[in-house]
Formats: structure tokens, C-alpha cells, sequence
């Protein structure tokens, strides 16, 4: 026996004809006779298991929901995406293209994932945040604020990128790793244990100079101990031999002998 049906109350999204579905038994949580979310075809959702499309949430296009996953809120999954396992999408998120979110993963919030990305295992996409292209998220890892990430970057384990954070290019960081702030992981870097990237904003201190990038600074050493100039182009003298000054000079051992510049 099929689990639900599409009903007569409609709507249309992108011009695209939406069809409230109806459950017609009783399973898991939701009751026989209980109306639910909002899909294009039967096809959308599949009619084993304990699959659902609750609230406002949308399904269409070749987007597949199966198994015991969960749409709800107004999220939106669409084009050749797939929702599946135990995985939840909720909020206002969307997961789009062909990308696949399964086990027990969760998107929600504002989240994006997008192209042929992978949200898997335990992990968390929320917030803001952006997965796309050939991204993998998966363990217990977590994508969340304005994170972005791209490309073919794995984030696994415990790790969290987060705040304006962007994973791209073969990156890969995991196990505890932290990436945060305005912090840029890209091409075959490998983030990994305890680790924690993150870039400071400069707010206040000490402003020495403004320069074109073209030009080429030195360091001078100045006269006084434990200070440098930075310059450009620096024109340096010998000084000048303080001939007849008296001094005292320790030789090796230690012994002191005084005498006279001569030259």
C-alpha cells in the first residue's frame, strides 16, 4: 500500500506544478489523513520507508527523497539532488544539482548545497554556509556562518569551518582542526589535528608607512640599539674613524689593555 498521494491543492514554483501530498496511513510520526510538504511528481518522494515532506518544504525536478530522511520547514530540494538515510533538511535550506545528503547529516538554516557535493556521516551545513562543486562534508564535521566550501575540499572528522572561512582547491582538513575568521585553506594544503587557521583583522597599532607594491623596502640598521628603518633606495656613509680616542678592548681572555686609534 502506498503511503501517500498527491492532492488536488496545487501551486507553482518556477512554473513548475507543485502538489501538496497527503499520507494515507499512519507511519513513524505522521498520522493517516495528515497533509504534508509540496512535491512535483510521486516520484519525488519515494512511497517505502519513513520518508517525508512536511511544512512548506518543496521537491521537484529529478530530486529523489528516500529512505527514512526528513524535508521540512520551506527547504527546497531540487534538480538531481537526493536526500536520503537519516539525513534532514529544514529551514530555509537547499540542496540542489547533484548533490546528496544522506546518513545523518543535516542542512538547515540558510544553507546551500549545491553542484556534486557530499554532506554525509554526522555532519552539520547551517547558517549562511555554502557547499558546492565537489566538496565533501562528512564524520562529525561542521560548515556553518559564511563558510564556503569548494572544489574537491574534503572537511571531515570534528573539524569546523566557520565565520567567513573558505575551504577550496584539494584541501582537506579534519580531525579537530578549527578554520575560522577571514582564514583561506586552498589548493593540497592539509589541515589537520588540533589545528586552527584563522586570519587577524587589523584594527589598531602603529602605522610606519604607506608604499606602492612595486617598491623594493631594506632594512638599515639604525644608530640605536634594538632598532631598524625600513627604506627605499637607502644611501649609507662610513662613518668616520675616531682617530686618537682612547680605548679599552677585551681580548679573549678575558684581559683588558687600553690604547690609541691610530688609523
Amino acid at each position: 500500500m502506498n503511503k501517500f498521494k498527491l492532492t488536488k491543492t496545487t501551486k507553482e514554483v518556477f512554473g513548475i506544478t507543485l502538489y501538496q501530498i497527503k499520507a494515507l496511513k499512519s507511519f513513524n510520526n505522521i498520522s493517516k489523513g495528515e497533509k504534508g510538504g509540496w512535491i512535483e511528481k510521486e516520484g519525488s518522494l519515494s512511497q517505502e520507508d519513513d520518508a517525508w515532506v512536511s511544512g512548506d518544504a518543496q521537491v521537484y525536478g529529478d530530486a529523489w527523497v528516500y529512505g527514512n530522511a526528513q524535508v521540512s520547514g520551506d527547504a527546497r530540494v531540487s534538480g538531481d539532488a537526493q536526500v536520503y538515510g537519516n539525513a534532514q533538511v529544514y529551514g530555509n535550506a537547499w540542496v540542489s544539482g547533484d548533490a546528496w545528503v544522506y546518513g545523518n547529516a543535516q542542512v538547515y538554516g540558510n544553507a546551500w548545497v549545491s553542484g556534486n557535493a557530499r554532506v554525509s556521516g554526522n555532519a552539520w551545513v547551517y547558517g549562511n554556509a555554502r557547499v558546492y562543486g565537489d566538496a565533501q562534508v562528512y564524520g562529525n564535521a561542521q560548515v556553518y556562518g559564511n563558510a564556503r566550501v569548494s572544489g574537491n575540499a574534503w572537511v571531515s572528522g570534528n573539524a569546523q569551518v566557520s565565520e567567513d572561512a573558505q575551504v577550496y582547491g584539494n584541501a582537506w582538513v579534519s580531525g579537530n582542526a578549527r578554520v575560522s575568521g577571514n582564514a583561506r585553506v586552498s589548493g593540497n594544503a592539509r589541515v589537520y589535528g588540533d589545528a586552527q587557521v584563522y586570519k587577524l583583522k587589523l584594527v589598531g597599532g602603529y602605522f610606519y608607512h604607506t608604499k606602492e607594491k612595486s617598491e623594493k623596502i631594506e632594512t638599515v640598521e639604525t644608530y640605536s640599539e634594538g632598532y631598524e628603518t625600513l627604506c627605499r633606495e637607502p644611501i649609507l656613509e662610513e662613518e668616520e674613524k675616531p682617530q686618537g680616542k682612547k680605548v679599552k678592548i677585551r681580548l679573549s681572555d678575558n684581559q683588558i689593555v687600553e690604547g690609541t686609534i691610530l688609523e
